[in-house]
């Protein structure tokens, strides 16, 4: 039996951070991602409609093996975890607005999906389950120099810990560097619905350059 491939495994350094900031420099990676605005909490809202889309792709993309198209390369998976990159529609706007959210929700994709396969998945994944994929996309992402952090507990709880990073940021001549193409990155690794709040996990990441 050929081996499952788990990203998490594999890559530790990206999704097993200590709940002090290090720094990281992250490798160009491709995911499938759903680009939107809006409150993420919002029952029917663009964020909620996003997300079994993208889950969706990735279990298909998964079973192709016992479908009719198998991609040139492919390896069987386990479904990398949701991420998310994050910022504001005004700057100045305050966090708790989350009206004012916009965000690319992402998957990583394994190494042998391109286009091709990607939009493959997406009409097998409209015809089959009749799931919208017209607003899926693949995403090259080279996020580069990062500060990243282990946080526990609550999404809402994120400030404390996004202020160590800071810290830890100021005292090793590193200076936050996020643009319109480097974001705040969150990668969620706890299920909200079956995970005590205190507990979840979510890897808190900031772009940064050198002084």
């Amino acid at each position: 039996m050929s081996e499952i491939i788990d990203f998490k495994k594999k890559n530790r350094e990206l999704y097993s951070p200590k709940t002090e900031p290090s720094k990281i420099n992250v490798p160009e990676m491709f995911f499938v991602a759903v680009q939107g605005k809006g409150n993420p909490n919002e029952p029917d809202g663009e964020y909620q409609t996003a997300i079994p889309v993208l889950y969706g792709i990735l279990y298909t993309i998964k079973m192709s093996k016992k479908a009719d198209f198998t991609p040139k390369g492919y390896f069987d998976y386990v479904v990398p975890p949701l991420e998310g990159l994050w910022w504001l529609s005004d700057n100045i706007a305050s966090l708790k607005d989350k009206s004012k959210y916009n965000w690319i929700s992402m998957i990583r994709l394994p190494e042998f999906v391109d286009e091709n396969v990607l939009q493959w998945a997406c009409r097998d994944l409209a015809k089959k389950k009749k799931i919208d994929t017209s607003k899926a996309f693949l995403y090259k992402y080279n996020e580069g120099l990062s500060v990243q952090c282990m946080h526990i507990g609550i999404y809402d709880e994120e400030p404390k810990t996004l202020a160590k990073m800071e810290e830890y940021i100021q005292h090793n001549n590193l200076i936050s560097d996020l643009t319109e193409t480097r974001r705040h990155h969150e990668i969620y690794l706890s299920d909200p619905r079956k995970t005590a709040t205190d507990k979840m996990k979510t890897v808190l990441r900031v772009p940064v350059k050198v002084c």
